[in-house]
């Protein structure tokens, strides 16, 4: 777990990262380089689930290089159906992660959502529906390893 006091925002105490795949974790259906290491090393503190489209057909991959089982969503309201995830997990227990249109309504759901820069660009309404951006997943992964950082960022 990793709780958060944000002054002017309240306690978060985040359980489960939920991320995206395809253009968050990986590009053109390749995990980003040094990924496996930055997310094991948040695997005693967070519950993590991936969620994806599985649009380049290559998520077996990646769910062998994270030893993860990714949940695939179906065609058709795909956003919705990410932010039911978030919800069915407790939505108050989230951090969720992404930058496609249809991770928008899972950063909106969730306690804590970051949106991350992409080589895939960020569409507009997830940019707007999240709490934090980021340069890229490293930085998102390092907030997490470091939270005082959101506590900086987000306090009012």
């Amino acid at each position: 777990m990793i709780e958060l006091n944000i002054p002017g925002r309240g306690s978060l105490q985040l359980h489960h990262l939920v991320a995206d795949v395809n253009g968050t974790l990986a590009v053109d259906g390749q995990l980003l380089d040094g990924l496996v290491k930055k997310i094991s090393a948040l695997r005693d503190r967070l519950t993590v689930h991936l969620l994806t489209a599985d649009t380049h057909g290559r998520q077996v991959v990646i769910d062998g290089q994270l030893n993860l089982k990714a949940v695939r969503v179906g065609p058709g309201d795909e956003a919705a159906q990410k932010a039911d995830y978030v919800r069915r997990l407790g939505a108050e227990t989230v951090v969720a992660i992404g930058q496609g249109a249809n991770d928008a309504g899972m950063l909106e759901a969730a306690a804590l959502g970051i949106c991350v820069m992409s080589q895939e660009g960020v569409a507009v309404e997830t940019l707007l529906a999240a709490d934090l951006v980021t340069p890229d997943i490293f930085a998102a992964l390092e907030l997490l390893d470091k939270p005082l950082r959101i506590v900086a960022s987000l306090r009012k």
